[in-house]
């Protein structure tokens, strides 16, 4: 019951905030374009038409065609989908890992936590996109490897505020209470510490979802993302840097898809953060 009142507040909170709200219908809009692309989508996104290069915005091709003939708009609703794809494992990819290793040295400290936040310093020295460059590099451009690389440089983020969330937490009565009664370590931690600790990592999740998006397009647009001809709003933009006189609606649309959908998840995630607070009143 407490749950659901808390829910219910939360709602409350997301609602009365017009900045959380528009986040939240462009990351729906965002979701349903992705999974209905090949419903939603008037062309296949890949089939080349060198006739119609470059055609301009017409009824038939709202957004104009690329270099290839391809139409623009069908490769952006399939690229949202690609997009989404890489967000969503590299985000669970870093989720489960991070809190995995957060919530071990969190509350055990000591030795463990010394060397699971050292290792996490060392991730952190690097700039982020520079590591995930790194090891695309190393293990070469496609799908499976970006994720893999955006995943592992988004762990540590994860691993430092699941920490501090469960320091916060593992020396509350109902914590001390649950180790009196002989309750084992790893059922304290699910049942009781992670759940109470959530709310740092919801926000630090949706906030990533505009960050791996950010990434994912830039080493795109460097050739080392999703390579052609699958579409990807990244490499849409790499393709189209060369036609920015001739034909700028070639990454025009790409570049307002990243921009618009980095502005969702931010403004949902600062919402959400202010409607978890637990310091605001109703």
């Amino acid at each position: 019951m407490a749950d659901r009142s808390q829910g219910s507040l939360v709602a409350r909170r997301i609602l009365r905030n017009p900045i959380a709200v528009a986040g939240l219908a462009i990351i729906l809009g965002y979701l349903f374009i992705a999974a209905f692309a090949p419903h939603i989508a008037p062309f296949d996104p890949t089939a080349q038409d060198l006739s119609r290069s470059f055609a301009p915005i017409s009824a038939g091709n709202p957004m104009g065609c690329d270099e290839f003939g391809r139409d623009i708009l069908s490769r952006i609703i399939f690229g949202a989908r690609t997009s989404l794809i890489i967000q969503f494992f590299s985000v669970c990819i870093a989720l489960v890992i991070g809190v995995f290793l957060g919530a071990l040295g969190g509350y055990f400290g000591g030795r463990l936590d010394e060397a699971i936040m050292r290792v996490m310093d060392v991730l952190l020295a690097f700039p982020g996109i520079l590591l995930a460059l790194a090891i695309v590099a190393m293990l070469g451009p496609d799908l499976r490897n970006l994720i893999i690389a955006i995943g592992v440089y988004s762990i540590p983020q994860f691993a430092r505020i699941t920490r501090g969330s469960v320091i916060s937490v593992r020396q509350n009565d109902y914590v001390t209470a649950a180790r009196a009664i002989g309750e084992n370590q790893s059922s304290i931690i699910l049942r009781y510490v992670l759940p109470n600790a959530i709310s740092p990592i919801i926000i630090q999740t949706t906030l990533r979802m505009a960050t791996v998006l950010l990434t994912a397009a830039g080493l795109g647009f460097l050739g080392l993302g999703v390579q052609p001809p699958e579409p990807e709003w990244g490499t849409m933009l790499s393709n189209a840097r060369m036609y920015l006189r001739s034909a700028p609606m070639v990454a025009v649309f790409p570049g307002l898809s990243i921009m618009l959908v980095v502005l969702g998840f931010n403004f949902f995630g600062d919402g959400l953060q202010d409607a978890l607070n637990p310091r605001l009143k109703e």
